[in-house]
């Protein structure tokens, strides 16, 4: 019988981007099968942010790639009981993860484990985080709608107002009330 080397990788995955897709590549080229667990939303509420995806869409979603041979929906609660179910030889960190190497490795000898935590390097891109996807679609619709209305021919609000300048205090002197 052979040993298969099972990795595991976590996220919350919230709008799937290149540096996801990176990720699971890297972390699926370190053993035989990944295991990819898909934060709860209330998961990602805790520790990262209010999910825009639900976490069915986002499991479907990763499932669906193609370095992933299973998703699974992590535990509500503690992060560390699904160890016990996948019980991973690695485990594969984000480069940007805030998850503790030295935090994981005690949650897995706890639960009698001999896993490696490996921390993958960064990813270098445009556009490799749900924050900086969320600013950019914001700066393109604040562009849209400018563009609307000039072309709609309404001067009036085609274009953002001139910054107003600063009133600056003389330094040293201060006013009396």
């Amino acid at each position: 019988m052979a040993f298969v080397v099972r990795v595991m990788a976590t996220g919350v995955f919230d709008l799937l981007h290149p540096g996801h897709v990176y990720f699971l590549r890297e972390a699926r080229a370190l053993g035989d099968e990944l295991w990819v667990v898909v934060a709860r939303d209330s998961t990602a509420r805790k520790f990262k942010h209010e999910p825009i995806m639900p976490e069915a869409a986002r499991f479907q979603m990763v499932e669906a790639l193609k370095p992933v041979d299973r998703a699974v929906l992590g535990h509500e609660g503690n992060i560390y009981d699904i160890l016990d179910e996948i019980r991973p030889d690695i485990i594969a960190i984000g480069y940007d993860q805030v998850h503790s190497e030295e935090r994981i490795l005690a949650e897995c000898r706890k639960r009698g484990l001999a896993t490696k935590v490996l921390r993958l390097p960064k990813f270098e891109g445009d556009l490799v985080g749900t924050r900086k996807i969320v600013r950019k679609v914001a700066e393109w619709l604040a562009l849209q709608e400018r563009l609307d209305k000039v072309e709609r021919g309404d001067p009036r609000h085609a274009a953002d107002p001139p910054p107003r300048p600063r009133k600056r205090k003389p330094a040293g002197r201060k006013r009396n009330a």
